[in-house]
């Protein structure tokens, strides 16, 4: 089994709200994230497959293909757009950066060939933060 990883990146505003909390209540758990104006950031997108390697190219997939794919159905819906409001696999969910690493990988998956499969989404919210996402 051959792993291989894309990195990608994109910037996004959101907040950290559950509605079902007062303010105080989120302002306590959240703090600043929870800012009734939003916040963003500079995210970085780690997106690994794995499989064999094809015979024929020695690729397990070809990397400008995955490109194209995380591209076309992750970054054009993340990149520069508010999460809680615009992105429609978000809609209905907390906000975090553990529930978007989710979020990718299920948006992501379905678009894959037969062959390569998600290893891990690695998403880094800050360069000191992230989380990884093993399906």
């Amino acid at each position: 089994m051959v792993y291989l990883t894309r990195i990608e990146h994109f910037n996004a505003a959101h907040k950290l709200f559950n509605p079902a909390w007062t303010e105080a209540q989120n302002e306590q758990v959240f703090g600043k994230c929870a800012n009734k104006n939003w916040h963003g950031h500079n995210y970085e997108l780690y997106i690994t497959v794995k499989g064999e390697p094809d015979p024929d190219t020695g690729f397990v997939y070809d990397v400008k293909k995955l490109s194209e794919i995380i591209k076309d159905h992750i970054i054009e819906k993340l990149d520069h757009r508010n999460l809680n409001e615009d992105v429609d696999f978000m809609k209905g969910k907390l906000c975090s950066t553990e529930n978007l690493a989710i979020a990718i990988w299920n948006e992501l998956g379905p678009h894959l060939p037969e062959g390569v499969l998600l290893h891990c989404i690695k998403l880094y919210e800050t360069p000191r933060i992230y989380v990884e996402y093993f399906g």
